[in-house]
Order: C-alpha cells, then sequence, then structure tokens
C-alpha cells in the first residue's frame, strides 16, 4: 500500500457504530484500518468502492499479541496513525449476584483491557509522531450505574478512567485523548439485548427526553468531531454525551413523559 497522509484504525468496524465511524473517516480522506474478530469483508468492501485505502485487522483486541501484531501491520502499511477508535465492546446484561468470574473476566478483557492495549501500541506510534487522537467508545452506563449491568457499567466506567489519565499524560507530547458515552443505539447489539427480554424500544424512547434512539450515525459524527485536530484541537480527556439528554434528565417518568407529549 501507499504511504498516506491520514491514517484511522476502528476497531469493532464489522457492524453498528465502528462500521459507521470507518465509513465516515473514509469520506473525510482517512485511510482506514478496520478490525474485528474476524476481517469486517462487508466494511472494507465499502470503503474501497468509496475510494479508500482499507486494511483488515482480524483479532481479538483482548489479546495482546494480536494487537502487537495490528500495530505492525499498520506500521508496515502507512507508516502512521493519527487516529484510533476504541469501539469493540460486549454487553453482559445479568443481575450481579449471577454474574460469574469468567464472565465478569471476560467483558472487562474485551471493553477495558482491548482498549488499553491499543492505546498503549498504537500509542506508542503516536507519542513517536508528537501527534494523534485516541477516542473511546464509552457509553452513558459509564456515566451512570443500570441495574444487571455490573460488569458492563464497571468495564465503561473503567474506560473513562483511561481517558482521562492518558489525556493528562500525552495531552502536552501532541496526542489528545477523548470518550463519547452514547445513551443507547440502535444497532444489532440493541436486537440481540433485547431478545433476551430485558426491556423495549419504548423503554428507551421513553427514559430518553429525545423520545427515540441514537443511530449510528449519531455517534460516529461525534467521534470523527473529536478525531478531527481541525474542529477540536483543544479538547483533551473530554468525555462526550451522545444520549438524548439521558444523563442530562434527572425527572421521574410521569414528568418526563408529559414533557415529550407537549
Amino acid at each position: 500500500m501507499s504511504r498516506t497522509e491520514k491514517v484511522a484504525v476502528v476497531t469493532g468496524a464489522a457492524r453498528g457504530i465502528g462500521r459507521r465511524v470507518a465509513i465516515e473517516l473514509a469520506g473525510r480522506g482517512y485511510a482506514v484500518a478496520a478490525n474485528d474478530l474476524e476481517a469486517p469483508e462487508a466494511t472494507l468492501g465499502e470503503l474501497r468502492r468509496a475510494g479508500a485505502e482499507a486494511l483488515a485487522l482480524p483479532g481479538d483486541v483482548a489479546s495482546e499479541a494480536a494487537v502487537r501484531g495490528m500495530a505492525a501491520a499498520v506500521r508496515e502499511a502507512f507508516g502512521r496513525v493519527d487516529v484510533l477508535v476504541n469501539n469493540a465492546g460486549i454487553s453482559l446484561i445479568k443481575p450481579a449476584e449471577a454474574t460469574t468470574p469468567a464472565e465478569w473476566r471476560r467483558v472487562m478483557e474485551v471493553n477495558l483491557t482491548g482498549p488499553f492495549l491499543m492505546c498503549r501500541y498504537f500509542g506508542w506510534v503516536m507519542l513517536e509522531q508528537r501527534s494523534g487522537s485516541i477516542v473511546n467508545v464509552s457509553s452513558v452506563a459509564g456515566l451512570l450505574g443500570i441495574s444487571d449491568r455490573a460488569a458492563y457499567n464497571a468495564s465503561k466506567h473503567g474506560l473513562i478512567g483511561l481517558t482521562r489519565t492518558l489525556a493528562a499524560e500525552w495531552g502536552g507530547r501532541g496526542v489528545r485523548v477523548n470518550a463519547v458515552c452514547p445513551g443507547w443505539v440502535k444497532t444489532e447489539m440493541d436486537q440481540e439485548d433485547q431478545a433476551g427480554g430485558g426491556y423495549t424500544d419504548a423503554d428507551i424512547t421513553g427514559r430518553t427526553p429525545m423520545g427515540r434512539f441514537a443511530t449510528p450515525e449519531d455517534v460516529a459524527t461525534a467521534v470523527v468531531f473529536l478525531a478531527d485536530p481541525g474542529q477540536s484541537g483543544y479538547v483533551n480527556g473530554h468525555t462526550l454525551s451522545v444520549d438524548g439528554g439521558w444523563y442530562a434528565d434527572g425527572s421521574w417518568e410521569s414528568l418526563r413523559r408529559r414533557k415529550q407529549a407537549l
């Protein structure tokens, strides 16, 4: 592959938010290295049809060996990395007392250790360049407690802590680190979670002041804003809620629904 001026790495790019982020970055002139457990062929095809350079990065972000290999592949293909979007994640809907240690560890490995490893290995490249932007996809569950999600909530709270710490350590060396905190997004993960009977569309739209789910495009637009030094060059260590007002609204349910109905 040719060397290019702007390179982005996106994890969990096979579907949902990650796929949309990869497409949005490609549309802004980035070469995109797209990660998922298996090569995200549909995403790669869409990127290439749009005229972008695209590289497959199959592998588990929770594996240090896999992440090390991804960083080497990007460096060999492009020679640099300008944006890292840590989007890969898994959910677990289960009461805390029923969550097994193995389930807890797997959620932490993917949702928190994975982003740490990606930041560590790709951060080295950015620190050498003295430039780069990392955007971690956390969640409104990283800001609030939500029942039956002990492992998921803890992992997303931890990701915000990692974001702020790296922003403090690396900001003076040219690397900005921020997070987005989506509310409920209408994706394949939402469909899978709802299939377990834990909640309905009405539960989410009734709790959200804007009265709807987020779309992958809503979140991708926020990610691209934080990634772009021309738009957010002095934003560092920030957590940007993309939740339709979920985190801001402390209203009780009947009051919220009355306001939605006006």
